[in-house]
C-alpha cells in the first residue's frame, strides 16, 4: 500500500507540473481529492479515489523519469493513510500543517463515546487532569441532531458532512480554582480557537466577536462570530457559535461544548438546532467506584 501511495503521490507532481490531466469540469485530479477532504473535512480518504487517481495519472510520471520505488521526501505516508492529511506539503498540491486537531479530550480507559440514534443523545466519559496523579473522571453529555463524526480527526464531534453543522467537546488549559464566571470571555476564545484547536484546521479564525456572554445555572454560555478558511478556495467562511463551558466539580480545567453553523445555515434556520444542542450540554465528576481512573491509551495521546 505504501509503494502504491508512493507512487501516487509523485504522480500528482507529475501531473501538475507537466502534463494536468483535467476532467469534465475543469478540475485536475488533485484539486478533486483536496476538495473531497476540504468537502467531508474527513479523516479519511477512499482507498478507491486513491487507486482511480493513481490509474489515471500514473503515466505522467514517466515524463518525469519517476520509478514506482520514489518517494517523496517531505511526505509523511503514514499520516496521509490515517487522516487524508500530510504533515508537509504534498507535491504543489499538498496542504501544510498538522495531521490531527488537539481538543484535550482523553477518553476513560474502557469506555467508548456513543449517541442515542433515536434520542440524539451523546455520552462520551473523559478524563480531566490526565497528566496529573489524580485524573478525575467527567461524564459529558449533549444531545444532538447530527450523527457521530467518525475517523481519528474527531473526538467528541457531531457533525452533519454536508453542510458542516458540528457541535464537538473540547477542554480549556487549567482555570486555577476560578469559575467560568470569573473568567473573561478571551480565555475560553483564546483556547478554543488555539493554532491545535478543531477550528484551526486549515489556519487560525478570523474575525473572532463575541455577542453574548451570560451565565445559565453553573454554565457559562457564549455567543459570537468568527470566519474560518476553506481549504480548497483559501476563502474565508463566516461562521456562528455557541459555547457553553462548565468546570466540573473536583477539577481544574473547563469542559466546553462548540455548537456552530455556517452564517448561511444560521439564518435559513440551523440557529434553533445549535440553541437546542447547546442548551443540553452536561458535564459532571463521574460517580466514584473502587476502580482506578485511567486514560485510554491511544495512538494519538501524548501524555508527556
Amino acid at each position: 500500500m505504501k509503494l502504491l501511495l508512493s507512487y501516487f503521490l509523485c504522480s500528482q507532481v507529475a501531473v501538475i507540473a507537466f502534463a494536468p490531466t483535467t476532467t469534465n469540469s475543469g478540475s485536475t485530479h488533485s484539486a478533486l481529492l483536496a476538495e473531497k477532504v476540504d468537502e467531508h473535512e474527513s479523516a479519511e480518504v477512499s482507498r478507491r479515489s486513491i487507486f482511480s487517481a493513481f490509474t489515471a495519472t500514473g503515466a505522467a510520471m514517466a515524463l518525469v523519469g519517476m520509478s514506482p520505488g520514489t518517494a517523496l521526501a517531505d511526505t509523511d505516508v503514514e499520516s496521509f493513510l490515517q487522516s487524508g492529511q500530510v504533515s508537509m506539503p504534498m507535491g504543489v498540491s499538498g496542504q501544510a500543517g498538522k495531521s490531527r486537531p488537539d481538543t484535550g479530550i482523553y477518553f476513560r480507559d474502557g469506555s467508548e463515546v456513543s449517541r442515542d440514534t433515536r434520542s440524539g443523545n451523546v455520552l462520551a466519559e473523559i478524563v480531566l487532569g490526565a497528566t496529573s496523579s489524580d485524573p478525575t473522571a467527567v461524564l459529558a453529555s449533549f444531545t444532538s441532531p447530527w450523527p457521530l463524526a467518525k475517523g481519528s480527526l474527531f473526538d467528541v464531534e457531531c457533525r452533519d458532512s454536508s453542510t458542516g453543522d458540528s457541535a464537538f467537546l473540547s477542554l480549556t488549559s487549567k482555570v486555577n480554582g476560578k469559575s467560568v464566571a470569573d473568567l473573561p470571555s478571551s480565555f475560553f476564545t483564546n483556547n478554543l480557537f488555539s493554532s491545535t484547536g478543531r477550528f484551526s484546521f486549515y489556519g487560525p479564525p478570523t474575525d473572532v466577536k463575541v455577542k453574548k456572554s451570560y451565565m445559565d445555572g453553573d454554565n457559562r454560555v457564549i455567543e459570537l462570530g468568527f470566519s474560518i478558511l476553506s481549504q480548497s478556495t483559501g476563502a474565508e467562511i463566516p461562521r456562528l457559535a455557541i459555547v457553553v463551558a462548565t468546570v466540573p466539580e473536583g477539577t481544574d480545567e473547563a469542559v466546553m461544548l462548540a455548537t456552530s453553523a455556517t452564517a448561511t445555515r444560521w439564518r435559513k434556520g440551523v440557529e434553533k438546532d445549535v440553541r437546542k444542542t447547546a442548551e443540553s450540554f452536561k458535564a459532571n465528576a463521574s460517580p466514584k467506584t473502587g476502580m482506578k481512573v485511567r486514560v485510554k491509551r491511544t495512538d494519538d495521546y501524548d501524555l508527556a
